[in-house]
Order: C-alpha cells, then structure tokens, then sequence
C-alpha cells in the first residue's frame, strides 16, 4: 500500500456521566483521531492522550507537534508501505508512544482493508467473543457507586474494577463487597500512593480482589516489589509498563503478577503483541486495558483482545458505557453473556461517521507526501 495522504482531526466529545480517578474529575474528552488514505480505502487510528498531562507525559498538543513535524514526514520520506515497517522506523524519535501507537493502528487498519482482512486475522488471533469489564470511577458517595455497579451487572459485564485513591479505598471495598460478596472485583489506583501508604494498601487482600492495579507511580519498580512481597493479592503493573523490557524488568524484580496492555502506552500493536507474546512464555496473565476510547479506538482494543494469552476480562465496555453517540456504526454492544463481537468485516470492521466525526473536530489538517 502507497499511503498518499494522513488528516488529523482533533476532537472532543462529552460524557454520559462523568469519570472521576485520582488524576481528578472529567466530563468530556479531548483526543486526535488519525486517517490514513491510500488507493480509495481509509485506516482510522486513535491517540489516546489527553489535553492534560495527568496519565502520562504526552498531550494532544505534543502528540500533534510530534505528529506533524516528525512522524508523518519520517512516514512519507521512507515510502513505508507497511505498518511494521513504520514501527521499526519511528523507534529514530524517542518517547511519544502515544502518537506513534495512533499513527501505527491506522497504518494497520489501512493495511488490513487493503489486503481484505479483518484485523484479528491479521494479528493472529483466536477469540470470536471477547469477555468485558467495566471500569467504574470515584463517585460521590459509596450509594452511587453501589448503583452505578449494579446498572452495570445488570448489562451483563463481567467483571468491575473500581477507582481508588487514599480516602476512598478499604471503607468502599468493604461496602462493594457487602453488596455484591460473589462478583469478580478489582482496584486501579492510576500511582495515588507510596510506601508510607503500605498499611492501608495491606488491608486490601482482605476483599478477595483479582488484582491491585498500579499503586505506585509509574516508574517505581521497585517500590511495586517491595509491596508485592508482603501481600497476597497480585499486583498489576498499567502506566509502568511501558514495553516488553519495561515488562521484563518488571517481572524478574517480583514488581507484579499481571500486566496490562494497552497500545497507546506501549507505543503501537507491534510492541502489544511482543509484551502479550513474552507474557505468554512466563505464564503471566495479560488482559487489555481502555481509555475511554470512542468506538474506532474500541474496536482496534476488541481485535487485540482475540489473541490468546488475553486470560482477564478486559476494559471492553459498550459505545453507550462513555458516550451518547459513538463515532462508529454498528456500536459496540455487549451481550447479556458479557461478551463483545468480534467485528468481521475488513480492517477495524466498524464504520466511522464522518458527519459525527466532524461534528465533534475542533481542528483539522491534511497531509500528503
């Protein structure tokens, strides 16, 4: 494929209810959707950076400098044809796994549509249904939380996880379980805490948790094994495990005993897929995390997820769990089984709405080579 021209297109799109971590509270979402053209077909790709630098470093406006001045031109000057080839070349510029990862997933898109594929066929994956979580933020009180959770038991997920920061940690846990003894639970602090924290963090492994995600911040390692030494309930490693050495540093130092994965953060599929692939040979168990994608950034999640170490039920809710109208048609659903449908058709397998799409773009620029 002769990529012949990449747009950007900035955008934001409000929440169905807002979505509160301990990075603090949003109501909508601001992100850069990428579009790849070549020969009559279109890759779409997502870059999951925020406007603010609170998940990571990386920002829409970095990720669109990066974009612009660097990667796009590297892309055109080396007449990539092809999206591992595009990896390889964008490992020259340091950093900005982000932009890199939302440049990769179009090229892959584009490359899947060319070749007539869905992409889980391309990746090698196995799965038809994916099993999905839900990821449930602070509330404002444990009585919207309680609910919140059962709205989304009712619909059929499989598995919660909710958001905690110091002052909202073992009183909400005690209260989830008290309410729902049986359901799969697990915590994801986003780095709220550190050693001196230890002793609140301990009296977790009483509530029967799949996992504790991402206590620490994210480059602390070796805090993560200290604390993993001393409790029973497995660690997992999300903002620290930025690639398959990052995941090896991490697991010979007893820094966890699950991984997430997710392509913004690693830099592309192409790094997924190594981490899924070295996790596979330790026997440690992945799953695939989300960032309140829209439905194109879903969808590319839903055709990694077929591959088959994906053991955990992964953050793979429906279009409606974030937004009123998705981008994409048909919407992702989930089915009263807690599973989502692995789409069939050719690349990413949904339809972006252009109509949508420009509804919601606040800035836009085309490129070509």
């Amino acid at each position: 494929m002769k990529i012949e021209r990449i747009e950007l297109s900035l955008l934001e799109m409000s929440y169905v209810h807002y979505f509160e971590t301990s990075f603090g509270r949003e109501e909508k979402r601001t992100f850069i959707l990428v579009k790849a053209a070549s020969g009559g077909e279109f890759g779409y790709g997502e870059i999951v950076a925020d406007r603010m630098p609170l998940y990571s470093y990386e920002t829409t406006s970095t990720a669109w400098t990066v974009l612009k001045e660097f990667l796009i031109p590297s892309l055109f000057k080396s007449g990539i044809t092809h999206p591992q080839d595009f990896y390889e070349r964008a490992q020259v510029f340091k950093g900005h796994p982000m932009a890199k990862a939302g440049l990769e997933l179009a090229l892959w898109d584009l490359f899947a549509k060319c070749i007539g594929q869905p992409l889980w066929k391309v990746y090698g994956g196995e799965r038809q249904e994916i099993p999905a979580g839900v990821s449930v933020g602070i509330q404002d009180s444990t009585e919207e939380l309680l609910e919140r959770i059962r709205t989304f038991l009712d619909e059929g997920y499989r598995r919660v996880k909710i958001k905690i920061k110091p002052g909202w940690d073992v009183h909400v846990c005690e209260e989830v379980r008290k309410e729902f003894p049986g359901i799969p639970l697990q915590v994801d602090a986003n780095g709220a805490y550190t050693l001196k924290d230890k002793a609140t963090l301990k009296r977790l492994d009483d509530f029967d948790l799949i996992m504790i995600e991402q206590p620490f911040p994210p480059y602390d390692l070796w805090d993560h094994s200290l604390l993993q030494k001393e409790m029973k309930t497995p660690l997992c490693l999300d903002e620290s495990a930025v690639s398959q050495d990052a995941v090896r540093k991490a697991l010979e130092m007893g820094s966890c005993r699950i991984v997430n994965i997710k392509v913004g953060r690693v830099g592309g599929i192409v790094e997924a897929i190594k981490i899924h692939d070295f996790c596979r040979q330790k026997n440690i168990p992945v799953w695939c995390g989300g960032m309140l994608e829209s439905g194109i950034g879903r969808a590319h999640n839903i055709h990694l997820a077929t591959l088959s170490h994906f053991t955990l039920p992964n953050d793979l809710s429906a279009s409606k769990r974030y937004y009123k109208q998705d981008l994409i048609e048909p919407p992702v659903e989930i089915s009263k089984r807690g599973t989502i449908a692995v789409p069939q058709s050719p690349g990413i397998g949904v339809n972006p709405q252009e109509g949508r799409v420009n509804k919601s773009t606040l800035r836009h620029e085309i490129f070509s080579g």
